[in-house]
């Protein structure tokens, strides 16, 4: 009753195509060849103008200004406690906040909403704003789901809500982004140590990329980009993190107010692993080299010269010291004539600390790449690795990885997988020198910042393992946090942190960040399309599996337990650990 025919012409008649407008402020290389590729004329631009190595320019997402969404956040002030949730997770930064002086509000358009700031760090009279990227937004809803803050006359309603996407809210809130752009950054210096709420100060160099909406994925790139991003670098393995990352036409890694940014490179499935690798070992042959010459020069450079050799560059400030100290370096000695320097001078970048990521998939981490992750994981070298643990080859169709969980159904996996998944933290744990984290920040977005922080920070390989909600798993992304939290509280997803230095200190390296399982496990995977289809089809095999993965998650968290509770005290040579109970005398 309700179909209707519909005639397709022979050919296309439209003599409309697709135009992009761009402000006058857009790069040459955005106006002239970015632009064409977004408006769908690639084909028409010559090969010159292609750039001649292959490399492009980063931070050329926020042009394309998609407005896919039917409805956007909106911020109520009045109710907003400052937490910062919204920000952090925030799939495609469309999301930012703002601590600035109340002075800068000079000029701001009609309608642009801010607040008094609570708490420290910052002078009285610090203004507090979170503004929409409405333009870039997908619509997930994600922000909704994690603000905890509620008008108290209205329970529905919350500091951010869902409000339709017309016209003239989007003119509106473009006035206001662009404002919201121009207004000052923070000083980083000022808000370490960093909570979520103050991280989410700092503006991401990841921004509005063409993840789906509600992706699990770019939550935690995101965060690595505002902790390091302005001296980082990021080998990337095929999958979705490179379709995502560095798609043309536009790339989502951007640049800060200086110009520094990530620098991102995709390399393959098998290899991904041993090309982060030679990231760093460029890095460090670079340093040495300058750090060669440094010594070699010294006499000339004066005190400088011990100063930049000796700088510890522990934490942001001590990065930023770095960077003034080689400022001074170029400015001092620009004008030497003399090969040595030039060398020093073009070389003295990698004098400050760079933080270098090997990023990926399980399907890379688990499977194809797994052999040179492992030898990286054990080289010793001082490299980070991401793993966004979808459980599944999201990016080609949905097959199944050996990190695919017991009872889930994919590609090859019809009847439910009836293997356990690959315990990959648990075989990096086992190596003892490596630092391990199992984070999901819709469970706890406070071990998930602390685990980031505390990899950088480590002097030698790290291992982030992420849990990333995908649409693989077949429910409404909106209600990811959601299960994330309820893989947790399952026992399924337990959080920890294996940090190998503590042991130096006579504590034990695994820290559990969560209790023991609180809930059934079928409360959890029951809310997903890949357990409900074989409970359908299949019922009783489902029910097979999902009492072995039930045992598996109980059989798990008791070694977690006990590993978290052995004592590391120093004891003497060949006696008994502290606390131990003496054996009687003969």
């Amino acid at each position: 009753r309700h179909l209707r025919r519909v005639e397709v012409p022979a050919r296309p008649d439209a003599t409309r195509r697709r135009g992009v407008e761009l402000p006058g402020s857009a790069p040459e290389f955005v106006r002239n060849f970015t632009r064409e590729l977004m408006a769908g004329r690639g084909d028409e631009l010559p090969v010159g103008a292609m750039p001649v190595d292959g490399t492009f320019p980063t931070d050329t997402a926020r042009w394309e200004k998609r407005a896919i969404a039917l409805a956007v956040p909106a911020w109520d002030p009045p109710v907003c406690i400052q937490c910062g949730k919204c920000a952090f997770v925030c799939p495609h930064a469309c999301i930012r906040s703002k601590a600035y002086p109340a002075a800068a509000l000079a000029g701001a358009p009609e309608g642009f909403l801010s607040l008094d700031w609570r708490g420290g760090p910052f002078a009285a009279g610090t203004k507090y704003t979170i503004q929409v990227a409405a333009e870039d937004c997908t619509g997930c809803g994600l922000c909704v789901e994690a603000c905890p803050a509620r008008d108290k006359r209205e329970a529905r309603r919350k500091a951010i809500n869902m409000t339709p996407l017309s016209g003239a809210l989007r003119a509106r809130e473009r006035k206001n982004y662009e404002f919201f752009l121009e207004l000052p950054e923070v000083e980083r210096e000022k808000i370490e140590p960093l909570s979520v709420k103050t991280s989410q100060l700092l503006r991401p160099l990841f921004e509005f990329s063409g993840a789906c909406a509600g992706c699990g994925e770019t939550p935690y790139i995101k965060l690595a980009t505002q902790l390091f991003g302005d001296r980082m670098l990021v080998a990337n393995a095929t999958g979705c993190t490179s379709i995502y990352g560095g798609n043309l036409p536009t790339t989502p890694y951007a640049k800060d107010r200086d110009g520094r940014g990530p620098a991102w490179s995709n390399s393959l499935f098998e290899d991904n692993a041993e090309f982060g690798l030679g990231l760093r070992l460029a890095v460090d042959a670079r340093r040495a080299r300058a750090e060669e010459l440094l010594r070699r020069l010294s006499a000339d450079i004066g005190p400088l010269a011990e100063e930049l050799l000796r700088a510890e560059q522990r934490g942001t400030a001590g990065v930023a010291e770095q960077r003034r100290r080689v400022g001074k370096l170029r400015a001092g000695f620009a004008a030497r004539p003399e090969p040595d320097f030039k060398e020093l001078l073009a070389l003295c970048d990698a004098l400050v600390r760079k933080s270098v990521w090997i990023i990926g998939g399980d399907g890379w981490a688990y499977d194809i790449g797994y052999g040179g992750l492992d030898h990286v994981v054990r080289s010793g070298s001082n490299v980070k690795l991401l793993v966004l643990d979808t459980e599944v080859y999201s990016n080609t169709g949905g097959q199944q990885s050996k990190a695919t969980p017991r009872g889930a159904v994919a590609r090859f996996a019809a009847a439910g997988k009836d293997r356990p998944r690959k315990d990959f933290a648990m075989l990096a744990v086992s190596y003892g020198d490596a630092y391990v984290a199992r984070v999901a920040f819709g469970a706890s977005d406070v071990q998930t910042l602390k685990a980031f922080q505390e990899a950088e920070a480590f002097p030698g390989p790290a291992l982030i393992i992420a849990y990333s909600t995908c649409i693989a798993h077949g429910y409404d992304l909106a209600r990811g946090l959601e299960q994330q939290k309820l893989a947790v509280e399952s026992g399924y997803w337990p959080l920890f942190r294996y940090d190998p230095s503590r042991v130096r200190q006579g504590r034990n390296p695994l820290q559990l960040d969560s209790g023991a399982p609180r809930i059934p496990l079928q409360d959890y995977i029951y809310r997903e399309t890949r357990y409900r289809m074989l409970a359908a089809s299949r019922p009783e095999r489902a029910r097979r599996l999902l009492a072995e993965a039930q045992e598996e998650v109980a059989r798990k968290w008791r070694l977690l337990e006990h590993l978290s509770k052995l004592d590391y005290a120093p004891r003497e040579a060949g006696g008994p650990p502290a606390g131990a109970e003496q054996p009687a005398a003969v």
